[in-house]
């Protein structure tokens, strides 16, 4: 298939209108086949649950050309089964795994003239979604659904390359004891709003969050995990159940230990502790790994030593082992990638 006349090299993370999206309804107690449509715009009730009680859930994936020429998702598998962890927590109907995972497909597929070619560093960014859809005035779940996916040609997260973060403890919470903090709810990335504009004006990339219990330990940011390296080269991660288990993080911890050879611990790490890493990372979609130079904590800085140039020798080899994973360059470990076409 012709690619769209796009500059590939110049494109932002952004969305772009695509050609094809995928639609299922959910009425009556069950999913209706589902279908890929045109029409870019979702109608519902003025009184649709979504809008007044934030009865959503969301995942985020990638598709990528491979160095050989393949089209392939990244463990989409994973994001199906998220959604699934979000949709019950929301008293939401379970999307079925298997019709999650086609339905990716069947974007991508429909979609194919929007897939960057291989080297552009740009990727095609998918999105599924699901939503109350039904009119709802009393606090109480819906009973109709709509499950969405739209893609959109997305360029590399930075522009102009890597450069370290510079990121602030923030006296907000992301999550509360006992929440939503450990599925892709819509309304956790809204409580995060007020937190990354005004990080944003004071100078900050993005916000660590503490633990919401007793503020003493790391969780992560308003949309990616925390990863750490030791002096001696062991990869650290938060453990924690507000947490969202990050496939990226689980991706880059497998990757460590079993490319890399690298000690791993899956632990709580304390707040204390940051001064004493090498070097520190954010891991999610859009970047893989995004690294972190400097962490102030109410004016003291930790400047960590990987330093505000480039990323830690550790941090860059994971990073360099996903990616190349990811982009076929390296083989994968079996299931990790879906060849679409």
């Amino acid at each position: 298939m012709e690619k769209k006349n796009i500059d590939w090299g110049n494109l932002g993370f952004a969305y772009m209108e695509t050609d094809k999206r995928y639609v299922s309804n959910y009425k009556n107690g069950k999913w209706d086949e589902g279908a890929l449509i045109s029409d870019a715009a979702v109608t519902i009730s003025e009184c649709a649950c979504v809008l007044q009680y934030a009865q959503t859930c969301f995942e985020g994936l990638k598709a990528y050309t491979t160095e050989d020429g393949h089209i392939v998702t990244f463990r989409p598998d994973l994001n199906a089964e998220r959604m699934v962890s979000s949709a019950k927590r929301l008293e939401m109907p379970v999307f079925p795994k298997e019709r999650f995972v086609d339905a990716v497909a069947k974007v991508v597929e429909a979609n194919e003239a929007y897939v960057p070619p291989f080297g552009s560093g740009a990727t095609l960014y998918l999105r599924p979604y699901m939503f109350g859809s039904n009119a709802v005035i009393g606090v109480k779940p819906a009973d109709e659904f709509q499950f969405r996916i739209f893609c959109t040609p997305v360029g590399p997260y930075f522009k102009g390359g890597v450069k370290p973060l510079t990121i602030r403890v923030s006296d907000f919470d992301r999550a509360a004891p006992c929440g939503t903090g450990d599925i892709k709810a819509g309304l956790n990335y809204a409580m995060s709003l007020h937190a990354i504009v005004s990080a944003h004006q004071e100078g900050y990339d993005e916000n660590m969050y503490l633990d919401p219990k007793t503020r003493t330990k790391v969780e992560e940011t308003g949309g990616a995990n925390f990863l750490f390296v030791t002096k001696d080269n062991k990869v650290v991660t938060p453990k924690s159940d507000s947490i969202l288990p990050s496939i990226t993080r689980r991706s880059l911890i497998y990757v460590a230990k079993e490319y890399l050879g690298l000690e791993v611990e899956e632990r709580e790490v304390f707040f204390d502790e940051v001064k004493d890493f090498a070097e520190c990372g954010l891991c999610g979609t859009a970047a893989v790994i995004s690294p972190v130079g400097k962490i102030v904590d109410h004016g003291k800085e930790i400047c960590l030593p990987s330093g505000m140039t480039e990323m830690g020798t550790v941090t860059k080899k994971l990073y360099d082992t996903l990616t190349g994973i990811q982009m076929g360059r390296i083989e994968a470990p079996e299931g990790w990638i879906k060849v679409i076409k």
